[in-house]
């Protein structure tokens, strides 16, 4: 089991979630340390110094070791604590490949488009920077294709590497999440409009682990509050600003 020295240093972000999602099917005892990144706190010498030189976050400390990217961090729970909680890696070698194909899709095909639009519908207006409707736009499209080609593989098996729940399906809840929770209907309709994906989603939605994360993304919405609350809306404050903050909060709050 994980020892007491495991920390996991994260914030208000898609990647954060899918790190304490794993932590959570591993069950493992952890303490999470807050960084408001938001805020530049990932950016200060001493994290960049000591967790991690591109100032992001999440970062996993366990014992002497320190990693991050979310890939990397939920990969080494699930090799190093194998045998605790939920096996996420499948044993057939095979089957292995096809979950390390999928985490490869994730990259390159699905998380560059999620994340455009996350940062477009959430992050920038939270931060007071316009929305790229454009980009918006473009981004929902290429997402109806590649849900396409999604809708297929879980028509073939409950999970995209096969029968199980494993890495490959886990990384995809988080930022999905964010996007059925942005005020953009097209965006539902794209995922629940495909039952193979809609049941995926939902099957993972309701997993014991998942609604553990989802307390603590709460918790960490705390903090933010902490620190941000109360919103006033002044001559200095742009209302579109105040709508993007309350959704964020509220977002974390679902």
């Amino acid at each position: 089991m994980a020892d007491s020295k495991m920390k996991l240093h994260c914030g208000f972000i898609w990647g954060n979630s899918a790190a304490l999602f794993c932590i959570n099917e591993k069950g493992l005892d952890f303490e999470l340390v807050f960084v408001d990144w938001l805020a530049g706190e990932a950016k200060t010498k001493t994290f960049l110094s000591t967790l991690n030189p591109f100032g992001e976050v999440p970062v996993l400390e366990d014992g002497d070791l320190k990693l991050f990217e979310p890939k990397a961090i939920t990969r080494y729970l699930a090799e190093q604590y194998k045998d605790v909680g939920t096996n996420l890696l499948p044993d057939d070698p095979k089957k292995r490949a096809i979950m390390s194909m999928w985490m490869e899709v994730d990259s390159n095909q699905f998380l560059p488009i999620a994340s455009t639009l996350i940062k477009e519908l959430i992050i920038n207006p939270y931060q007071g920077l316009a929305t790229d409707d454009t980009a918006v736009q473009e981004n929902k499209e290429k997402l109806s294709e590649v849900l396409n080609i999604y809708e297929t593989r879980l028509g073939e098996s409950p999970y995209l590497a096969g029968e199980s729940f494993s890495l490959a399906d886990l990384h995809h809840l988080a930022p999905i999440d964010y996007l059925l929770n942005t005020d953009e209907e097209e965006l539902k309709n794209l995922i629940y409009s495909r039952p193979n994906v809609a049941a995926w989603v939902e099957k993972m939605k309701m997993r014991p682990a998942w609604l553990k994360t989802v307390v603590m993304k709460n918790h960490i919405v705390d903090l933010m509050k902490q620190r941000r609350l109360p919103i006033r809306l002044d001559s200095s404050c742009h209302e579109s600003t105040v709508v993007a903050q309350k959704n964020a909060i509220a977002i974390e709050n679902k």
